[in-house]
């Protein structure tokens, strides 16, 4: 009904941070500590690390998705289709499941969790385990970490993760790449100036006695 677009000439405005807390491999060891292997809660954690799902998707998982070895999931947000195969964690914490049961996971009442459910006691265990900074959602982005600092491609990522973006996924593998990179450069750094034989032989630049001594050579 207006001539004019009042927002046309509006720059977008920042952020800070990069949203939801990343796990970082210390947090999970500190996480699994407090629920090892075989608690409700060490399941969650793995249907979560291990596909790289959405707690929406990943609460709701069961063997009715499991097709042959691989887990078949449609997600609910984008209503991407993604064959994930199980890993060998993975595969461990659900072995010995129900068969016949409506989801891997599920609450006091012997049913899946609704998603704000699970969101809520996974909020509560984090606290438990001394983790506030941690979520549900941060398990997802600690599975793109994993793959990218494993030296996998942003494509690679997203068939595991179903992200539509190049962009949502860039940022864990330039990160990576970064932190690769530096490790290199400094490794290069060091083998420069610890070799005997360096180019920048004290001899040949030195001010002092050393060089009226390698002028007289030259």
């Amino acid at each position: 009904m207006i001539t004019a677009n009042p927002i046309a000439n509006m720059k977008g405005y920042q952020t800070q941070g990069d949203g939801f807390h990343t796990w970082t491999e210390a947090e999970i060891e500190q996480f699994v500590a407090r629920y090892p292997p075989g608690t409700k809660v060490y399941l969650a954690l793995m249907l979560m690390l291990c596909t790289g799902q959405r707690k929406c998707d990943a609460r709701a998982l069961g063997w009715k998705d499991v097709d042959g070895g691989p887990i078949a999931v449609r997600q609910q947000k984008t209503d991407t289709p993604l064959v994930i195969p199980v890993t060998q964690e993975l595969g461990n914490a659900i072995a010995n499941l129900p068969a016949h049961a409506p989801a891997f996971l599920l609450s006091e009442y012997g049913k899946p969790f609704s998603v704000g459910g699970f969101g809520n006691w996974m909020r509560k265990r984090c606290d438990e385990a001394g983790l506030p900074q941690c979520s549900s959602h941060g398990l997802r982005e600690a599975c793109a970490r994993r793959l990218a600092e494993a030296g996998c491609t942003v494509h690679e990522i997203k068939a595991i993760t179903g992200h539509k973006s190049d962009a949502e996924v860039r940022r864990y593998t330039e990160k990576s790449d970064q932190i690769l990179l530096s490790e290199r450069a400094l490794e290069k750094l060091q083998k420069r100036f610890s070799t005997p034989n360096s180019a920048n032989h004290p001899g040949k630049f030195s001010k002092h006695e050393a060089w009226p001594h390698v002028s007289k050579q030259l």
